[in-house]
């Protein structure tokens, strides 16, 4: 039997790369804050000067990390694909380390949609896909498309839906 496999074609809201940058700038917040801490401590109680130094790497992996989640954030959203069938969902993700995955609707056993303070800001859902030792995650749908994909799911796997 041979399975035609289409290429996922579509892709993610624009406005996820605003969720994913607040996302970061919200982390590197706290971890900068959690160094800042660090650093006052160092002066307080006159760490060994290696732990100085420590610290001080740690702030440059903080500003590359910060430089890096700019670039890192268009590149995911300019690469995420989704598509789907009677009898597939595919994904694509990732830049630098492509991955696809092919999800057979008979192994879906759960379908939903989530959206937390930051998506639901920009009225946007992830989808979310549970077969049996995964889940797979479609993030960042506009909150109508998420949940019209949800029905296309739960349509072809034959989960029953639950109100939400």
């Amino acid at each position: 039997m041979e399975v035609i496999m289409e290429p996922p074609l579509r892709q993610l809201s624009k406005d996820s790369i605003k969720v994913w940058i607040w996302k970061e700038v919200i982390e590197n917040i706290i971890g900068t804050a959690v160094l800042i801490v660090l650093f006052i401590l160092d002066r307080m109680f006159s760490w060994p000067v290696w732990a100085g130094w420590i610290l001080y790497g740690l702030v440059g992996l903080t500003v590359m990390g910060m430089i890096w989640a700019v670039f890192k954030v268009k590149l995911l959203q300019k690469h995420w694909r989704y598509g789907i069938n009677e009898d597939f969902l595919y994904v694509k993700s990732g830049a630098l380390k492509e991955e696809y995955k092919v999800i057979p609707m008979t192994k879906v056993q759960s379908v939903s949609t989530n959206e937390g303070p930051l998506l639901k800001k920009y009225k946007l859902s992830s989808v979310e896909v549970s077969t049996i030792g995964r889940m797979h995650v479609i993030p960042a749908l506009p909150k109508a498309e998420a949940q019209k994909l949800r029905q296309q799911i739960a349509l072809y796997s034959n989960v029953e839906e639950e109100d939400e």
